[in-house]
């Protein structure tokens, strides 16, 4: 019966972290006598949700070969379908503030188009060679990926923005420096120290190469936490039932066509778990803290969304993986 319990939990970790988060935070959040227990554990799961990302890439890095990391033709497909998606949602939230026609509600479809635009802007999933290694896919290709998405993104992100929310020149300097700099924590420092691990710290580094899902299970635990806090954004969300409803349907839609899009140009270079990854997983911590500094709190609900869309589709993947694995 235990046996069968782990079992369960290893095979449908995904679904089981986001029905932990959003059970928990609506015990504490319900239960009167949790209530007190709630607030001031807030601030804890806040700090613990940087520092498991930390482990998680820190544990991945360790098991990457730096000497093999470079640049693929996928790569640049894929940041050109983004940058293609990106100045084509630009172009619809201009035309909709601007447009006579949609006067009554032009701020309806500006929130839902800015929430969709968040989600593919954002740059890859720092976690995402997690799934891709688990998938069978290419790590070294999959973490060249991601720094190159992030370093993509944090040029993108401050370039487009002031267009649609025009603000001082100086605000977004000082927001570019802010991206670079949160980017740097949680991406560049677990690069360096697991490049010293592989290379110099042998007794880590073996243990974290016989222990597989290690970062898996790091990466888990940080989607509990972020679930929770997307469901108490949602609650506490001013926007209208309506608008939250054409949020998630619409996000829902973003996720599967970027997969289906980076499937689709894997497929013509042979690399498509890579592709479907790098295309679609995003980094929703930063969506949602741009979101909330940059647009509106509204656009962040699309962050959160999708959210729970994208481990929903990776654990579908997982489970067609093992039963593919199964059956060989």
């Amino acid at each position: 019966m235990k046996s069968s319990f782990f079992h369960f939990l290893k095979n449908w970790t995904l679904p089981v972290a986001i029905a932990v988060g959003t059970v928990s935070y609506l015990l504490f959040a319900y239960v009167p006598t949790l209530d007190a227990a709630g607030d001031a554990l807030l601030p804890f799961f806040e700090t613990l949700l940087p520092l498991t990302i930390f482990c998680t890439l820190f544990i991945t890095f360790s098991k990457v070969d730096f000497h093999l990391m470079r640049l693929c033709r996928w790569h640049l497909y894929i940041l050109l379908a983004q940058l293609l998606l990106v100045a084509l949602l630009v172009v619809l939230i201009l035309g909709v503030t601007d447009a006579s026609l949609f006067t009554l509600h032009s701020s309806f479809f500006k929130f839902l188009l800015e929430a969709v635009l968040i989600c593919v802007i954002a740059p890859c999933a720092s976690a995402s060679p997690v799934v891709t290694a688990k998938l069978g896919g290419n790590l070294t290709q999959m973490t060249t990926f991601v720094l190159l998405s992030s370093v993509v993104g944090s040029l993108l992100i401050p370039a487009v923005f002031p267009i649609l929310e025009p603000h001082d020149n100086a605000v977004f300097f000082i927001a570019f420096l802010a991206i670079l700099r949160r980017l740097a924590i949680v991406l560049l420092l677990p690069l360096l120290l697991g490049a010293i691990v592989r290379h110099w710290v042998q007794p880590l580094y073996r243990w974290f190469v016989n222990t597989p899902d290690l970062g898996f299970y790091c990466w888990s635990l940080s989607l509990a936490i972020t679930t929770g806090i997307t469901v108490r954004n949602i609650v506490h969300s001013q926007a209208g039932l309506s608008l939250l409803g054409a949020i998630a349907l619409l996000t829902l839609f973003t996720s599967l066509m970027q997969f289906i899009i980076g499937r689709l140009i894997g497929r013509a270079v042979g690399e498509h778990i890579c592709t479907g990854q790098a295309m679609f997983q995003k980094n929703t911590g930063l969506a949602i803290w741009i979101a909330y500094t940059f647009l509106n709190p509204v656009a962040s609900i699309g962050a959160g969304c999708y959210v729970l869309w994208q481990n929903i589709i990776n654990s579908y993947e997982l489970w067609q993986h093992r039963q593919k694995t199964t059956n060989q």
